[in-house]
């Protein structure tokens, strides 16, 4: 991490001594500025210098100095929409920024669903049209380059785009889909220029994208923040944090396991060379946990065993041990003495076993595997599975013993906190933040695109606080150092406005509820992705907030569904109805309360700002129902009613007596309920019983 952060830090000296004038690394040819903004800037140029800005749109010329460090700060007034226009800065050698647009920026960010691109991995519907028809000269694209740090940086990480580029078919194949499909929607709306910045990570959970002083507030990161606060941000302090935080949490999780004693890997009962093993299991190695049936999609602790038959001639000898690569954890000992152990599926893993510790013929070679997720155990090859000494090798290829220990789903949260990251890793909190979003805050934007939430499944609760600490803290640290002007509020009538308000000043945050996905099930009262779900919508409460419901265009066994056509209309729906004042459709009706009589349950719902009427329907999917005995059943359901006054009736024969009901409550629920303009319905639930974490 500290060579990371080093790097990144000479890069920015090297650009800045090879140049006259330094600007915020956002700020390169092609770019948006968000219009009717009076931005404040900070830039460098020689010491003393004094720096004539010309700006194109005015033809104005203004006078800075810098000062002996060769700092200087600089007032932009952005007019309305327009361009192509030119910024120049001189302070005795040029620097010109061209094709300049005037436009609408969004600050767009989340895990592997954002990070999806058109062509690339992600390979969205239709991509091959979708690339060959990308020339969009309004649509311009900043592809945020993959870094961490534990600070707060001002260096701007720029990916393949190279800074700012005009869209086309080379630019777009390896940006985000759902980015792109949003501000080609919005530009097209509009006609005017919409800059989008792709910072975005996969795999990686919102703690990553949530400053120190924000994680300080929420359950689960408080004792973590404590800490951090405490190194003073030093590397080596961060790392003796880890690894306490780590060794703390593996004995709160592991501690329970039985090949130990009192949790201490120095303690190993499995290992030893007397232990009787004969009930294991046996299986061949080396082999992917997923290609064994008797393993396949376990994640957790197992322990592996064999037997090796060492020659008289390497009694007393030092020798080499290769396991290969071991996914993800492990602890090895040889004869009952612990003589490694490493963390990472993608390290090579190659042990020296002391000579004190070898003996002719039998020999007893005990494996402590921890698989977090995804394929266990060895995954390298047979030919660099072996025992050497000179040119003798022994081949651990064929059977071993084995014996699950614990299942990493029991102990997938601890008190709130995960298994603790290296301070080096993505997942580690604050860290994506610091690096990918800190250095655009001086970057005006009209406001944020969101899609993520899968990597904080099983943290639902958390969630819901993590994710509106979130919220609040980008909205009050982005335009910090500019004034951005409104665009004008939507028309609304009478009974629509009591139930959305426009007066907020709030940047705007649209962010996408995860989609459908897993095997499909009618009733899932535990299902932790509905209970994500509900985490995420709670934040629509948030001013400037708006969600965009995604739960119809999943796909069963892909996590990340193809459809970002989809996705990009409506997040521009959202941002074209409540950010711009189109009067198009952008939501549809949420639950407001429900009414039991007669054994049926009725279900109101209140517009919101941008919904429209629920299609007529007499035959819902989705809904389910359970009395006093909690145990729910699917349900028959039907809309009745005129807009406005709009409500569907449940009733199933086996609950004469509702007392709650759920709809699309599921990880990939069969659901129907949508407005007459195709919007779906979001998941709710009338009750609150406690069926997750």
């Amino acid at each position: 991490m500290k060579k990371l952060i080093l790097t990144l830090a000479l890069g920015f000296m090297v650009v800045t001594l090879n140049a006259e004038v330094k600007l915020p690394g956002w700020m390169t040819s092609n770019m948006v500025l968000q219009q009717r903004t009076n931005m404040h800037l900070k830039a460098t140029a020689k010491a003393g210098a004094t720096v004539k800005i010309t700006t194109s749109w005015d033809n104005q010329t203004v006078k800075v100095k810098a000062d002996k460090s060769g700092a200087f700060t600089f007032d932009l007034n952005v007019p309305a929409a327009g361009g192509p226009y030119t910024l120049t800065f001189d302070d005795g050698k040029k620097l010109v920024i061209d094709n300049v647009m005037a436009g609408e920026v969004w600050f767009c960010s989340g895990q592997s669903n954002m990070e999806m691109p058109v062509k690339g991995w992600g390979m969205v519907n239709n991509w091959e049209q979708e690339v060959a028809n990308a020339n969009h000269p309004l649509v311009r694209l900043f592809q945020v380059d993959r870094r961490v740090a534990h600070t707060p940086q001002t260096f701007v990480p720029q990916g393949h785009t190279h800074g700012w580029a005009v869209c086309s078919p080379l630019m777009v194949e390896e940006f985000s889909a759902a980015a792109y499909f949003f501000a080609r929607e919005v530009s097209q709306k509009l006609g005017i220029a919409v800059g989008v910045v792709n910072s975005s990570w996969g795999g990686t959970p919102a703690e990553s994208w949530t400053s120190h002083e924000a994680l300080a507030g929420v359950t689960g990161f408080k004792d973590h923040e404590k800490r951090v606060f405490a190194t003073d941000f030093d590397e080596t302090k961060f790392d003796r944090l880890y690894q306490d935080e780590r060794a703390e949490w593996m004995k709160e999780a592991f501690g329970d396991d039985k090949g130990l004693a009192d949790g201490d890997l120095d303690k190993a009962l499995w290992a030893a060379t007397d232990f009787d093993d004969h009930a294991w299991q046996t299986m061949a190695q080396p082999i992917h946990w997923d290609n064994a049936d008797a393993l396949k999609s376990f994640d957790g602790i197992v322990w592996m065993r064999r037997e090796v038959d060492i020659p008289q001639a390497l009694a007393g000898k030092d020798l080499k041990l290769n396991l290969g690569n071991i996914d993800d954890e492990d602890a090895t000992y040889w004869n009952g003495q612990l003589i490694g152990s490493t963390a990472g599926w993608n390290l090579n893993r190659t042990y020296t076993i002391p000579a004190r510790f070898i003996k002719a013929g039998r020999n007893v070679l005990t494996v402590r595997i921890y698989d977090t997720s995804g394929d266990g155990g060895f995954c390298g090859s047979a030919d660099n599975f072996n025992v050497k000494s000179g040119n003798t090798t022994i081949s651990l290829a064929g059977d071993w013993r084995w014996q699950k220990s614990i299942n990493a789903q029991s102990v997938k949260t601890i008190k709130g906190r995960v298994e603790p990251k290296r301070p080096d890793d993505p997942w580690f909190p604050a860290n994506l933040y610091n690096a990918m979003v800190a250095p655009f805050l001086d970057m005006p934007v009209r406001g944020f695109i969101w899609y993520q939430g899968c990597s904080n499944v099983g943290r639902a609760v958390q969630y819901e606080s993590l994710f509106q600490r979130m919220i609040l803290d980008w909205q009050a640290r982005f335009n910090r150092t500019s004034e951005v002007t409104a665009y004008p509020k939507p028309q609304t009538d009478n009974r629509r406005r009591a139930f959305f308000s426009q007066d907020s000043k709030a940047l705007p945050f649209y962010f996408v509820q995860i989609a459908n996905y897993r095997w499909q099930k009618d009733v899932q009262p535990e299902s932790e992705w509905a209970a994500i779900r509900e985490a995420q919508r709670k934040a629509t409460q948030l001013d400037g907030v708006g969600m965009m419901v995604n739960i119809d265009i999943g796909m069963a066994m892909d996590i990340h569904p193809k459809n970002k056509q989809e996705v990009g209309r409506r997040l521009a729906l959202l941002a074209l109805n409540r950010t711009y004042g189109q009067e198009e459709p952008c939501a549809a009706p949420e639950y407001y309360q429900m009414r039991v009589s007669d054994g049926k349950a009725t279900i109101f719902f209140r517009p919101v700002q941008g919904s429209d009427a629920l299609e007529a329907n007499t035959d819902i999917k989705g809904f389910t129902i359970a009395g006093p005995d909690h145990v729910w059943h699917v349900a028959r359901a039907r809309v009745e009613g005129e807009r406005f006054m709009q409500r569907v009736v449940v009733e199933c024969p086996d609950v004469p007596f509702p007392v709650a009901v759920r709809y699309a409550w599921a990880d990939n629920p069969t659901c129907d309920l949508h407005t007459v303009s195709g919007l779906p319905v979001g998941p709710f639930r009338t009750d609150d019983w406690a069926d997750y974490k």
